[in-house]
């Protein structure tokens, strides 16, 4: 069990600022996204690299970034938290080793966590599979929940870095506010069955998407695959994220939109340009 992280007093004018009903997903690019609500800010995956620069992918091998990311790293709101799926170049990059603050706590997997140490970082926290980080302010809780993910098909998956799924909760005064699952990368497999099994009730989910192919293998939700993972995990609504904007992406957002529309679903997919914003309500009935 590892130490809940007490935050100071938000600003209450701040976007997403406890008490004021509804939150906000912003979509930089990749997957890398701006989370606000409940007067937390989070942001995922920490990708900040120019359109044509290359991302290193390990074992020698680059990809180069076909799209601009919609904020600079300059520009980012003061924040709370960074939740990082894992470290590989097109997630956490140079420009977020040397960007982003220090002390800034980065709630991620026990491999990504040492690396982050050796990059200097100093409250990186690894959690493992079915862990949870507790993250305080007043009377709000946000918790993050480490769930399955697998990078590339058994034995190869040993070969790529470890990655987690994440359940964003945020609760407050005791009472469940939203949920918010966020895929990682990840393909479709076992494992995730168990992720409706303990969380029947989730708001919104963060697909992970794209198809990558690195040396003839997919190790990332192609179309179907994402189709099938809202099957299985049923979030009330959901969007797609990481499907353009790298040269090893090979399932564009075109085939997965053509997925949706001729699957029977009980979510809801809404498609953001990077840039856009979708904002939602806190508190919603839950079941």
């Amino acid at each position: 069990m590892t130490a809940p992280i007490d935050l100071p007093a938000a600003d209450p004018a701040a976007a997403g600022a406890p008490g004021s009903g509804r939150g906000e997903v912003l979509f930089v690019g990749t997957a890398t996204t701006l989370i606000r609500a409940g007067g937390f800010t989070v942001l995922t995956d920490p990708n900040f690299l120019h359109q044509g620069d290359h991302a290193p992918l390990g074992y020698g091998l680059r990809s180069r970034r076909l799209t601009e990311p919609a904020l600079g790293i300059d520009e980012l709101p003061e924040v709370d938290l960074v939740v990082l799926s894992h470290h590989h170049g097109d997630h956490f990059d140079d420009v977020a080793a040397d960007g982003l603050d220090k002390d800034l706590p980065i709630v991620t997997t026990p491999h990504a966590a040492r690396k982050l140490a050796r990059q200097g970082f100093r409250r990186p926290v690894g959690i493992e599979r079915w862990q949870t980080q507790h993250v305080r302010r007043g009377d709000a809780a946000l918790s993050v929940t480490a769930l399955p993910g697998r990078h590339a098909p058994r034995p190869v998956d040993s070969l790529l870095p470890p990655v987690m799924g994440s359940m964003l909760e945020l609760a407050e005064g005791g009472r469940t506010l939203f949920r918010l699952y966020i895929s990682g990368d990840t393909l479709l497999h076992d494992d995730l069955a168990e992720i409706p099994a303990r969380y029947p009730d989730i708001d919104l989910g963060l697909l992970h998407l794209g198809g990558t192919r690195i040396l003839g293998l997919t190790v990332t939700m192609d179309a179907r695959q994402g189709v099938r993972a809202l099957q299985l995990i049923r979030p009330r609504a959901a969007i797609p994220i990481h499907y353009d904007d790298y040269t090893v992406f090979k399932s564009p957002l075109a085939d997965f939109r053509a997925e949706v529309q001729r699957t029977p679903l009980d979510t809801v997919v809404h498609y953001l340009d990077r840039g856009e914003t979708f904002s939602f309500e806190l508190g919603w009935p839950r079941g």
